[in-house]
């Protein structure tokens, strides 16, 4: 869609770089990628995450404030998300949520 890319690129690279740094078994949120990155939104995360073209970023282990799995444009997104992070351990409860105390990624 217009208007939904990271015009950026050097930006971009700096969101790709933090997600890497984000352990198997974790996650982290968009907000907490922006503020880490720096310079940019959650938003501008999102659009950084749905422009993955490469096997070596772990955007899976990148969700939403309310500790959820945010909708994919195209539907199946959200459940290959889900099940690549149940293959790394990941919970979710009764509400679709990962308790971000237990598997939170909070970087030193």
């Amino acid at each position: 869609m217009p208007g939904r890319e990271i015009k950026d690129k050097n930006i971009q690279e700096r969101i790709y770089d933090v997600t890497r740094q984000i352990p198997y078994g974790k996650v982290a949120t968009y907000g907490q990628i922006a503020h880490i990155t720096g310079g940019c939104t959650a938003r501008m995360v999102g659009y950084a995450m749905a422009a993955i073209k490469s096997d070596d970023i772990p955007w899976q282990r990148v969700i939403n404030a309310k500790g959820k799995i945010s909708p994919h444009g195209l539907g199946y997104g959200s459940a290959v998300q889900r099940q690549r992070l149940e293959d790394e351990g990941v919970e979710f409860d009764k509400l679709d949520r990962i308790d971000f105390s237990r598997f939170g990624w909070l970087p030193e």
